[in-house]
C-alpha cells in the first residue's frame, strides 16, 4: 500500500515539475504549424521556367470558372491557357483561350512584402470554342461591346468548327477585342513562388518531397475594374507541373491539356453543407490592401450560432503579429446559391468582438482613435483583449457592430479525403457584403476541418495569446492542471 501512494505521489510531482504536460489540439496544431516559417521558402526574385497548372476547379468573380496551365521559358516569353467551362466542376467546356507574350520581372513589391512587381506585354491571344452556345454568346458580346475593329469578329449565323482558332488580340495587327469577355492579365503583375516540403504519405516511405507554388496577382471582385486593377493580394495558387501536391490526378490532366482538348476534371461528390465544428486555414493568406492573416471559425449547428479568430501579421509568412479579431453572432440557415452553381447562400450577424493588439504600432493607433469610437479611450495595451461591443465597433479597424453580412459557401473533400470549406470572397475594395447585391460570387482560400462538432472547444486559451511566452517568444502551452492528473493517478491506483 506504501508503494501505492508513493507512486500516487511520484505522478503528481511529475505533473508539476517543469516542463508540464502538454494538450495541444487539432486546431491549435494547425495554428502553430502556420507559423513555422522554417517550413516556406520564398526566393526573390522567383524563378518561372517550367509550367505550372491549377490543382482543381478554380471560380472567379462573375462567376467564371475556369482552369489554368501557363508555361515560362527561360528567355521570357510565356504561353498561357485558360480553359472556361459552363459548371463548377469543370466537366463541360466552353472556350479555351491561348494567351503569348512576354513577362519581365522587376522589384520587390514595395505594396505586397514577400511579392515581385512584373511588366507583361501580349503578343497574341487566340479563342477556341467547344460549342455552338459558346461560339454565339461570345460573338454577341464582342459585336455588341467591342470598337469598330472588333464589330464583325464573327459574323451573326457562324457555324461552330470544332477546333478553329479565332484571334482575339494581335500585338501586330493592333486589334484587341478581349475587352468583351472581361479579359486582362494583369495577374502578372504581381508573382510570389513559394518552396516546401511534403511528407511522403506511405507509411513504409521516409522523407518529403519538394512543392512549388506560383501565386499570381487576384482578380477584382467588380467586373467593372478588372481591366485596370492593378492587384496588391493573390488568387489560388498554380502549382509546378513538375514538383506538386500528391496525389494529384488533377495535375497530370491539366498539364496534358491544349486549347484543343480542354482538361476534364474527375466526378467529385456532392457534399451537404456540413458547417458544425472547428475550421481553420491551410496557410497564411492575403488579402487585397495587404494584409496577412489566418482564420479560425467555431459553428454550432445547434443553435446557428458561430465564432470567429482573425490573426492579422505585417508579413507574408504570419510570423509577426499585429492585432487579433475575435467575432460570434448567429447565422441562417443556407439555401442553394441561384447565381453561383454549387453555392450555398447565408447570412452571418456579427454581434460582438473583441480585440487585442500585438504590436505598438497597433496599440498607438487605437489608442489615438477618436473618443468612443473603438473600446476605451486611451486603454489599449499590447496582449491585453478588450471588447468593442459596447462602442458598436471599432472605426480604426473598420468594424461596425451589429452588422450583417450576405455570405457564399461551399464545402468539398480534397484528394486526401479532408473536408475543406470555402467562404466568400471579400470584396477588393475593402467594404463589406452588407446587402444581398453585394453578396460574393467567388472564393477565399479554404479552410479545413480541425475538429467534429462534437470536439469544439471555444475558448481555447492560446488562441487569445494569453499565457507565457516560451523562450522563442511564442506563447507556451498550459500545463495540465495538478488536481487533474492527481485525480487520474488515484483512479489509476484504485
Amino acid at each position: 500500500m506504501v508503494r501505492c501512494w508513493w507512486l500516487a505521489g511520484l505522478l503528481v510531482a511529475c505533473a508539476a515539475a517543469e516542463p508540464p504536460l502538454r494538450w495541444e489540439p487539432r486546431c491549435r496544431q494547425q495554428l502553430r504549424h502556420l507559423q513555422d516559417g522554417a517550413r516556406i521558402a520564398a526566393r526573390l526574385p522567383p524563378r518561372l521556367e517550367g509550367r505550372w497548372v491549377s490543382t482543381g476547379c478554380e471560380v472567379r468573380p462573375g462567376p467564371e470558372f475556369l482552369t489554368r496551365s501557363y508555361l515560362f521559358y527561360a528567355n521570357r516569353l510565356f504561353k498561357a491557357y485558360q480553359f472556361y467551362y459552363w459548371d463548377p466542376s469543370c466537366r463541360d467546356p466552353s472556350y479555351s483561350l491561348v494567351i503569348k507574350g512576354k513577362l519581365r520581372l522587376r522589384q520587390a513589391s514595395w505594396i505586397t512584402r514577400g511579392a515581385t512587381e512584373a511588366d507583361y506585354h501580349l503578343h497574341k491571344v487566340g479563342i477556341v470554342f467547344h460549342s455552338q452556345k459558346a461560339m454565339r454568346e461570345v460573338a454577341t458580346w464582342i459585336n455588341q461591346t467591342s470598337g469598330e475593329g472588333c464589330s464583325g469578329f464573327l459574323p451573326p449565323g457562324r457555324t461552330w468548327a470544332p477546333g478553329a482558332l479565332y484571334e482575339l488580340l494581335s500585338a501586330k495587327t493592333e486589334r484587341d477585342c478581349t475587352a468583351a469577355l472581361g479579359f486582362a492579365m494583369h495577374e502578372l503583375s504581381l508573382v510570389r513562388v513559394e518552396k516546401h516540403y511534403q511528407p511522403l504519405l506511405q507509411p513504409q516511405q521516409s522523407g518529403s518531397r519538394l512543392v512549388e507554388e506560383l501565386y499570381l496577382g487576384d482578380i477584382h471582385t467588380e467586373w467593372v475594374e478588372r481591366l485596370h486593377y492593378r492587384p496588391t493580394g493573390y488568387q489560388q495558387p498554380m502549382q509546378s507541373a513538375v514538383h506538386h501536391m500528391h496525389p494529384c490526378p488533377v495535375c497530370g490532366i491539366i498539364y496534358r491539356a491544349d486549347e484543343h482538348h480542354p482538361p476534364i476534371l474527375p466526378v467529385r461528390a456532392q457534399l451537404p453543407m456540413q458547417l458544425s465544428g472547428s475550421w481553420v486555414s491551410t496557410h497564411c493568406e492575403v488579402r487585397p490592401a495587404v494584409l496577412f492573416l489566418t482564420r479560425y471559425f467555431i459553428f454550432h449547428g445547434n443553435n446557428h450560432t458561430w465564432e470567429g479568430y482573425y490573426y492579422h501579421y505585417s508579413d507574408p509568412l504570419c510570423k509577426q503579429p499585429t492585432f487579433t479579431i475575435y467575432a460570434s453572432g448567429h447565422y441562417t440557415q443556407g439555401i442553394p446559391s441561384s447565381k453561383v452553381r454549387g453555392g450555398t447562400e447565408l447570412a452571418f450577424k456579427v454581434t460582438q468582438a473583441q480585440v487585442t493588439p500585438m504590436d505598438q504600432v497597433t496599440v498607438m493607433m487605437l489608442n489615438s482613435s477618436e473618443p468612443g469610437s473603438c473600446g476605451l479611450t486611451s486603454s489599449w495595451s499590447a496582449g491585453v483583449e478588450q471588447d468593442i461591443t459596447p462602442t458598436n465597433g471599432c472605426l480604426a479597424l473598420g468594424i461596425k457592430l451589429p452588422h450583417t453580412e450576405y455570405e457564399l459557401f461551399k464545402t468539398e473533400q480534397d484528394m486526401k479525403d479532408r473536408s475543406l470549406l470555402y467562404i466568400g470572397e471579400r470584396p477588393t475594395d475593402g467594404s463589406s457584403p452588407d446587402s444581398p447585391d453585394k453578396r460574393p460570387t467567388s472564393y477565399q482560400a479554404p479552410l479545413v476541418r480541425c475538429a467534429g462538432a462534437s470536439e469544439e472547444f471555444s475558448n481555447y486559451v492560446s488562441l487569445k495569446y494569453l499565457g507565457k511566452k516560451d523562450a522563442n517568444g511564442s506563447e507556451a502551452l498550459k500545463p495540465l492542471p495538478v488536481a487533474f492528473l492527481s485525480f487520474i493517478a488515484l483512479l489509476f491506483l484504485r
